[in-house]
């Protein structure tokens, strides 16, 4: 008769665990395609430390992933705003996207922000105020700060458009006069291009930022934020992932530390 009833149980369990499982799968992580060294395609699969991260997380949690390229960015965000992907790893909190994403609130990167200028026609800057006389550029679907929007909408020529590699180009041919840009994707692209003789990102930074993992609010994944989000905070608290930043900024001169950057 136990054995009778413990059956019974198990019938009933059954349907329910399965039904979990069809709930979340597998984790679907995407990500911008250009913006390294924090993650971008390398033409077969997303890479960098955002993944790096992301996939270590899940895996140290037991939870099946699958690193998905979705296209270009702004495609990215459309995709996790209909919850066709659960995970984008990583990038900037502003409140639009906070209408469609559930940030996970520990920082996973240092982002800082910089204003990158032909060294040639470098001008003074100290304050967002010394951008108004000159004409900017910034990548499409890049934005640095709420702050940051509101004063450039009211008080700057700002052009979005393309990607770092066309707004440098842009720099270069004098069509704009800097280019805001996450300092690493920058820093980046000056090394793949052989661009530092040219090009030069200005103290201080525009902002000092930082980079988060946000699940879909769409994805059924989302029930599994809180316990990813304590596996991060480990991590960070070894410096894990400034660790894997660094390996990814290893082409370039450009040391990072739990405090500050050091430029030698």
């Amino acid at each position: 008769m136990r054995s009778l009833s413990m059956m019974m149980l198990l019938s009933c369990l059954q349907p329910a665990a399965a039904a979990v499982l069809a709930d979340c799968p597998k984790v679907v992580v995407s990500a911008d395609p250009d913006y390294p060294p924090l993650h971008w395609y390398d033409g077969k699969t997303l890479r960098g430390p955002s993944i790096e991260l992301a996939t270590r997380i899940l895996t140290d949690l037991k939870i099946p992933y699958e690193v998905r390229y979705v296209g270009p960015w702004k495609r990215v965000l459309a995709t996790a705003a209909a919850g066709k992907i659960d995970l984008v790893a990583t990038l900037k909190i502003q409140p639009e996207r906070e209408r469609y994403l559930d940030f996970v609130r520990t920082p996973a990167f240092p982002n800082p922000v910089a204003v990158f200028v032909p060294r040639q026609h470098a001008f003074i800057f100290n304050t967002w105020q010394d951008l108004a006389s000159h004409k900017g550029g910034i990548a499409l679907g890049n934005t640095f700060g709420r702050e940051f929007s509101a004063f450039s909408a009211a008080h700057l020529r700002l052009e979005e458009s393309g990607t770092a590699d066309s707004n440098f180009r842009k720099l270069g041919l004098g069509r704009i006069d800097y280019f805001v840009s996450g300092l690493f994707t920058g820093e980046a692209w000056l090394a793949r291009h052989g661009g530092g003789a040219q090009f030069m990102a200005m103290r201080p930074f525009l902002t000092e930022d930082k980079n988060y993992f946000a699940f879909a609010k769409l994805s059924p994944c989302t029930r599994h934020l809180d316990a990813f989000e304590a596996r991060l905070k480990e991590l960070v608290a070894n410096k894990t992932n400034l660790v894997m930043l660094n390996s990814s900024l290893q082409q370039l001169d450009v040391k990072l530390d739990s405090a500050t950057l050091v430029r030698k």
